[in-house]
């Protein structure tokens, strides 16, 4: 096996220790960016507010496109479109990177069954709200009134996507009640793996 070394500042180091310090810094960097979020979304990524969603744990490349989307206009929300506008390319990159390398776990209530979960929401969102797939969001733990309002969003054209949009044309109020109680009754702890 061979070792390569990078000259650094006169000495040596493994080119390992260089990457780990870069991705050392997008961490820091992106943790100076979150300084903005901390209000409504918490520096960990727990919401502060009922409004908003918890964003510790997320997959970087949902929070990219979400945060992609609020800066071109393609999502608006009166909050988020002004962040997100005066947010780089790269600003927007790690401050994602920040937010995902927090560990999310999730909780189902006592006495419940995993067969209870709403069908529709289970491939994408999983049973106990924890993400499948790295373009959709986790639920676990979210306020009903912010799972009702991004399903009435889907529903009208507010937000649009090709698999929520028709997901959510097709839920009447009852199912979108259900399925908002069902992730917001999980419990979530959300921690840094390497705190500071």
């Amino acid at each position: 096996m061979r070792i390569v070394m990078i000259a650094l500042l006169g000495g040596l180091l493994p080119a390992g220790t260089l990457m780990a310090q870069d991705a050392s810094t997008d961490l820091q960097d992106g943790r100076k960016v979150a300084g903005m979020c901390r209000t409504c979304h918490g520096l960990d990524g727990k919401a502060r507010i009922p409004i908003a969603p918890h964003i510790g744990g997320e997959p970087v490349d949902y929070l990219i496109s979400q945060l992609q989307a609020f800066k071109t206009g393609s999502r608006e929300h009166e909050m988020m479109t002004v962040v997100a506008r005066g947010l780089s390319d790269d600003q927007i990159g790690k401050v994602a990177l920040w937010f995902n390398h927090f560990t999310i776990n999730a909780t189902l209530p006592a006495g419940s069954s995993e067969d209870d979960a709403p069908e529709l929401c289970v491939g994408c969102h999983g049973v106990n709200g924890i993400s499948e797939l790295d373009d959709a969001p986790n639920l676990a733990g979210e306020t009903n009134i912010y799972i009702e309002t991004q399903l009435k969003a889907f529903r009208t054209g507010k937000r649009t996507h090709d698999v929520m949009t028709p997901i959510a044309q097709d839920l009447d109020e009852t199912e979108m009640q259900e399925a908002a109680d069902w992730y917001s009754k999980i419990t979530i702890d959300i921690t840094d793996p390497a705190p500071k």
